[in-house]
C-alpha cells in the first residue's frame, strides 16, 4: 500500500460553520421552483395510475374515479391554475387550450373557455374523462341512450356552479351536452378537462357525437 499521501501535511478542520459558509459561497445554488398547479394534478393523475398498476383497465376501477374527481377539485381551486392565454374565449365556439400531456400518452388536460350561448354536441365518450368548472356556471344536459334506435333520449338539465366535477368512463352510459347559458352580457365560464388519449388527439378521440331522439332538449 502507497502511503505517501500520509506524510503530507494536512490543514487544520476548519470549524463546521465556517465550513458551511464556504460551501455555500463556492458551490453554485439552484432554487427549486415550486410544482405548478397543473404539474401538481399531473403528479395526482400519475400517482393514481400507479396504484393501480396491476389493474387491466384502471380508469374503471372505483379508486381512480374517486381519486380524477379529488384531484380536479383541488386544481380548480388553486390561484393561479391558468395563464391569461389559457383563460382566451373564441367566437365561433367555445375555445380549448391543450395544458399538459402525458409522455406515455395516458392524458391530456385542457382549458375549455365558454362564451354565452355556446355548447358542445351531445356526446358520448371514446375515453374516460373528467371535468370541473373553474369559473362562473355551466349547464349540463345529461340524456338516456336508446340502443335500439340508436339515439340519446330522456333528457335532464342540472347547473354546474362553480368547483363541481364529473368523472365518467369511456361509453354511452353518460351522454350529456355542456355549455354556458347565461346572458351575453355574462362573463365567459372557464373549465378544467382530462381525458384519456394522448394530447393530439383532444380534438378527433373524445367525443363520441350522438343523435337526439325527440325532446325537450333535442
Amino acid at each position: 500500500m502507497n502511503h505517501a499521501a500520509s506524510l503530507i501535511p494536512q490543514a487544520p478542520d476548519a470549524p463546521s460553520n465556517q465550513r458551511e459558509r464556504e460551501r455555500a459561497t463556492s458551490a453554485p445554488r439552484r432554487a427549486l421552483a415550486a410544482p405548478t398547479p397543473i404539474e401538481r394534478f399531473c403528479a395526482r393523475i400519475d400517482a393514481a395510475f400507479d396504484a393501480l398498476a396491476n389493474e387491466s383497465a384502471p380508469s374503471r376501477h372505483p379508486a381512480f374515479a374517486r381519486e380524477l374527481r379529488a384531484a380536479l377539485a383541488q386544481a380548480v381551486a388553486a390561484p393561479g391554475l391558468l395563464t391569461p392565454a389559457q383563460r382566451e374565449s373564441g367566437a365561433a365556439g367555445y375555445r380549448r387550450h391543450l395544458l399538459a400531456a402525458d409522455p406515455l400518452g395516458r392524458y391530456a388536460v385542457v382549458s375549455l373557455v365558454w362564451r354565452p350561448g355556446q355548447w358542445s354536441p351531445v356526446h358520448g365518450h371514446h375515453t374516460w374523462c373528467g371535468y370541473a368548472v373553474l369559473e362562473g356556471e355551466l349547464t349540463e344536459i345529461v340524456y338516456g341512450w336508446n340502443d335500439a334506435a340508436c339515439r340519446a333520449i330522456d333528457a335532464r338539465k342540472r347547473a354546474r356552479p362553480t368547483g363541481a366535477a364529473s368523472y365518467v368512463c369511456a361509453g354511452r352510459a353518460a351522454i350529456h351536452r355542456l355549455g354556458h347559458a347565461g346572458a351575453p352580457a355574462d362573463a365567459p365560464a372557464i373549465s378544467l378537462h382530462v381525458y384519456g388519449v394522448a394530447g393530439e388527439q383532444v380534438a378527433t378521440h373524445v367525443n363520441d357525437v350522438v343523435a337526439v331522439d325527440a325532446g325537450p332538449y333535442a
